[in-house]
């Protein structure tokens, strides 16, 4: 997210539901919109209400909103009310009482305890620990596959079709962390390390050119794909 100078200025930028839905939809997907049920990013959106989508796959067939899964789930209060009551909590470290929230807010009380409880527990859980010592990285495509759909209902001749891009790390003797990626390119495989493996790690990947830079924040190793052992 950008920086914001003040209230007024956060106001003016998500000043419209539609502004706060694709900032979420930005955030949670990237480009690339994916089934929260089956995870495939073969979906569809709406033509008569473009915040819901639905999923393609035969198996699933799932109906959802980027809000699906989250604290803004089945809400009847304006994401630009969610919005705005988490940009002034998280400005208040301290905290500041319902009925304050409540008068800027323009909302009930009880609404406002309500954004307040439910904000304040988004805020404060705990980030999962990164990965360290020796980290092994790569990437793959998970998804139905083409060759199991008809040949008229086929994305793309061969390839990975409508299959969403995964990226996985595994730290050696510990846990794993995967995320789905728009593509596998630097601009969103870096990020997506990062948010999950410790600066000066050793990193191991294949030759791929999304990983060129990872020398600049780890220690990176590269194997040849199929050996990746040390």
């Amino acid at each position: 997210m950008r920086t914001f100078k003040n209230i007024f200025d956060f106001q003016a930028h998500f000043n419209t539901e539609e502004k706060c839905r694709e900032y979420l939809e930005v955030q949670r997907w990237g480009n690339t919109p994916a089934c929260p049920c089956c995870g495939s990013t073969n979906v569809a959106r709406f033509a008569t209400n473009n915040r819901i989508f639905k999923c393609r796959e035969k198996q699933c067939r799932s109906k959802f909103s980027v809000t699906v899964g989250t604290i803004y789930e089945n809400t009847k209060i304006p994401l630009t009310k969610w919005f705005l009551a988490t940009y002034i909590l998280s400005v208040h470290s301290k905290g500041i009482s319902s009925l304050q929230l409540a008068g800027w807010l323009g909302v009930t009380q009880k609404t406002a305890w309500h954004l307040n409880h439910r904000i304040r527990q988004m805020l404060t859980i705990t980030a999962p620990e990164l990965l360290e010592g020796i980290v092994e990285v790569d990437e793959t495509y998970c998804g139905g596959s083409e060759s199991n759909k008809h040949a008229s209902k086929r994305t793309v001749r061969g390839g990975a079709g409508n299959k969403a891009m995964v990226l996985g790390a595994v730290e050696r003797g510990g846990e794993v962390r995967v995320k789905v990626i728009a593509k596998t390119d630097q601009q969103n495989v870096i990020p997506a390390i990062k948010e999950f493996v410790a600066p000066d790690t050793i990193m191991v990947t294949d030759e791929h050119h999304a990983y060129n830079k990872l020398h600049l924040d780890y220690t990176h190793k590269t194997v040849t794909t199929g050996r990746k052992s040390m």
